[in-house]
């Protein structure tokens, strides 16, 4: 049954997007996989095993409606159907306060964070609605920052929110549709961009501390969770964190 369902994996030449991409591939579910660079897509679908699954990488900004569009409908067009996206894409900057944050970086953040979420969400909806059978699952990526900023993070924090009203909003509208909507809340996944957190990052109080980490397997293995359920369940939100990460209580 898995090896006849597509998902869609945005962000998947690297870290958390990459993990769930080889985990939906090695537990045979078609995979789409989407970012900037066509190289370090095709080397991230290398790496799946052999389990009868398809990958296809397809580069694509996610900032762009036409390019989205196009992406789309080319996973459908190849594979038949959209029964997952996996909205993982997204920027960060380097810890500052709202005034030393420049407003390009500002609007590079939404755009790709909230903007190309909603792009991706807007093409795999209107997939998910005209196909038979009906329905499919959107997934977002959330984070701790979806409910706790760090220091300096204003941008990043902001579209985070924001993500959660979107995930309400896809999960409200698509309940006529059979099409299921959830965010993954991650803490500390110890990819390439997290490496800082064992070195030592700002906390509220002042300090520099290091922070724990986990395996961003974990990650994927809850995605894989979320996205094998059937659509008469749902999970809404889900946190996976490292155990011992300043989430709870931070500040």
């Amino acid at each position: 049954m898995a090896a006849e369902k597509t998902a869609i994996v945005t962000g998947a030449g690297t870290g958390i997007g990459k993990a769930v991409a080889l985990t939906m591939l090695n537990n045979g579910w078609n995979t789409v996989l989407v970012g900037r660079r066509q190289a370090l897509l095709e080397a991230a679908a290398a790496e799946a095993g052999n389990t009868g699954a398809k990958a296809l990488a397809i580069p694509c900004d996610v900032t762009k409606a036409d390019e989205v569009d196009s992406m789309v409908e080319t996973a459908a067009k190849t594979f038949g159907r959209v029964d997952l996206l996996f909205n993982n894409a997204g920027l960060g900057f380097k810890a500052a306060t709202v005034d030393e944050i420049p407003v390009e970086v500002w609007t590079d953040i939404v755009n790709v964070n909230l903007t190309g979420s909603f792009l991706c969400a807007r093409a795999a909806f209107r997939q998910m609605r005209q196909q038979s059978p009906q329905g499919g699952r959107i997934i977002n990526n959330g984070s701790v920052s979806a409910h706790a900023p760090r220091p300096g993070s204003a941008p990043y924090t902001a579209t985070k929110h924001a993500i959660t009203g979107l995930t309400k909003s896809l999960a409200l509208d698509g309940r006529p549709f059979d099409i299921a909507c959830g965010q993954i809340d991650i803490g500390n996944a110890l990819t390439d961009m997290a490496h800082a957190m064992t070195l030592g990052v700002p906390q509220a109080d002042g300090s520099i501390r290091a922070e724990a980490t986990m395996d961003p397997q974990h990650v994927a293995d809850a995605v894989l969770h979320m996205a094998s359920l059937p659509l008469e369940a749902n999970v809404l939100f889900m946190t996976v964190m490292a155990t011992k990460m300043p989430f709870v209580g931070r500040g």
